[in-house]
């Protein structure tokens, strides 16, 4: 893909990526290699009650984004953040161009674009 621009919307069960340009959109959906389950920490268990990062989801993601300039990174919850760490560690290269990372709860397709759009918008009128 060779969009200059790219945002990502994930959550543990699923991550929207989409590269953008004014008028065109190419999306792909990347599902995780092993089916989430919500843990709950319960009183006297041995472990933090939390399910372990998935390495290959988010190798998966970072391939989908693969081509972009500049990536947003979105969603409700941890999943965006683990994706980041997981850039900085096995991406570098990748890291430099994450250039958002914001809380966004479950918009439609159509509303990412739209956000992601106002977004770069905004952060290449503070460029100049």
């Amino acid at each position: 893909m060779s969009h200059y621009h790219a945002v990502v919307w994930l959550d543990q069960s699923e991550a929207h990526v989409m590269h953008i340009t004014a008028g065109e959109v190419e999306k792909s959906l990347v599902l995780p290699t092993k089916p989430h389950a919500h843990l709950h920490a319960k009183s006297g268990s041995i472990g933090s009650g939390r399910q372990p990062e998935d390495k290959d989801y988010y190798h998966a993601v970072v391939e989908a984004l693969k081509g972009a300039q500049e990536i947003l990174v979105v969603g409700p919850a941890q999943a965006k953040l683990q994706l980041v760490k997981h850039i900085h560690t096995h991406d570098p290269a990748m890291s430099d161009k994450v250039v958002g990372v914001e809380t966004v709860d479950h918009p439609s397709d159509g509303q990412l674009v739209a956000y992601a759009r106002k977004y770069f918008v905004a952060k290449d009128r503070m460029l100049t």
